[in-house]
């Protein structure tokens, strides 16, 4: 678990009851899966029945505990927030956290977007996690201590609206928290999970893509240095528990949490030179494909002895016909369009590069004009070279 890295010890939250809004999957799930590994008792409050109590299986079970407890709530009904808090209080006694995850996005231009959608959004959004904030104050108060945690979005943003209104709303209401309890022991503060990949969130940005008229992998490649994983901003929305009074009145981010606590670098780093190596073996798979058709289709151009002898030398070289091998580029060509797995294609790489360098020994004996042995030796070698780096990166 990436929670392991941030060097605290298992019993950092023990005894200390949190309430987590929407944490049936995604980055709620990561967030309660690492505050009931740092020993807190998480009460993941969800509307879906099937995936809260599927959360609270998953987790109660790697963890060999039973601190996760999911509790069925629709947040738009005030009077549901209230029998939770009851809830809560009567099983755990004090409830030391809120982290306010939970959300609804309606997408839209403000014009489309119907009231009654302005209205739930409202009603999830900022009320729900105002409602929350007046039933644990007092006994907060009371001990002098706890945690009221919002989440944030990115601000205000084309055909979000409706979505992102009420999600400023609710840092606005974290800083106005933050100085009334300034001198208190009760810190407020809003963090922001970046951009991540969800179900939910792709759902979303797949809209308001479309809506900006971009394609999905578009938006993605634009925003690609900033993607978090559900566990990355998880964890880094558990650490914002654990390290309130150091965020106390401030807006952070996961990633700022994250690297703060010397663990981004190592996770998010490591899955980007991930992700960068994938991108460099597309481009070379493709280039590669590309290149040998066009030096297949040049084949076909020559003499017919010429064109017999080519054929001949390549088959003896790479164990299969050129023409068999061109229909296995283009199919290679399609896996790497389609980001399909390239690693059995290896094999096949090895045997082209071994044919290049039987094509480099061929020049050097033939051509004797040695600006075009130079020229034509620097296009070979870069076609082993790129037959290199992909078998070096299957």
């Amino acid at each position: 678990m990436l929670i392991e890295k941030s060097g605290l010890s298992q019993n950092t939250l023990a005894g200390k009851t949190v309430i987590l809004t929407g944490g049936g999957g995604g980055i709620g799930f990561e967030a309660a899966r690492a505050l009931v590994w740092l020993g807190a008792n998480v009460i993941i409050a969800e509307i879906d029945t099937e995936k809260g109590k599927a959360a609270q299986d998953a987790i109660n079970k790697e963890m060999g505990c039973g601190r996760a407890e999911f509790y069925r709530i629709d947040l738009s009904d005030a009077s549901r927030i209230e029998a939770l808090v009851s809830y809560a209080k009567s099983k755990y006694g004090f409830i030391y956290a809120v982290l306010n995850n939970a959300t609804i996005a309606p997408l839209g231009a403000v014009d489309k977007i119907p009231a009654s959608e302005w209205d739930k959004s409202y009603a999830i959004n900022l009320r729900a996690p105002l409602l929350l904030a007046q039933k644990l104050l007092p006994d907060m108060k009371a001990k002098n201590c706890g945690a009221i945690i919002f989440v944030s979005s990115s601000g205000a943003a084309p055909y979000m609206g409706a979505y992102e209104v009420f999600k400023t709303a609710q840092a606005e209401l974290s800083d106005t928290l933050a100085g009334e309890l300034e001198d208190t022991g009760i810190h407020a503060l809003t963090i922001g999970p970046g951009l991540v990949k969800t179900d939910t969130a792709k759902r979303g940005i797949e809209e308001i893509a479309s809506l900006m008229g971009m394609t999905l992998d578009d938006f993605y490649k634009r925003n690609e240095a900033y993607m978090l994983s559900p566990e990355e901003a998880g964890v880094g929305f558990a650490l914002a528990v654990v390290r309130a009074e150091k965020y106390r009145g401030q807006e952070v981010s996961s990633i700022q949490v994250l690297s703060e606590a010397n663990i981004f670098a190592g996770a998010a780093a490591q899955r980007r030179e991930n992700e960068e190596a994938s991108a460099r073996l597309k481009e070379l798979v493709s280039k590669a494909a590309r290149t040998y058709c066009e030096q297949y289709d040049g084949w076909m151009n020559r003499n017919l002895f010429e064109r017999q002898w080519v054929l001949r030398d390549f088959k003896k070289y790479t164990g299969c016909s050129a023409e068999q091998f061109r229909a296995k580029m283009r199919e290679i060509e399609d896996a790497a369009a389609a980001s399909g797995g390239l690693s059995r294609y290896k094999a096949d790489f090895e045997k082209l590069g071994k044919y290049y360098k039987r094509q480099y020994e061929l020049l050097q004996g033939f051509e004797r004009d040695r600006q075009k042995l130079e020229e034509n030796s620097q296009v070979i070698k870069g076609w082993i070279k790129d037959t290199e780096d992909i078998c070096g990166l299957l």
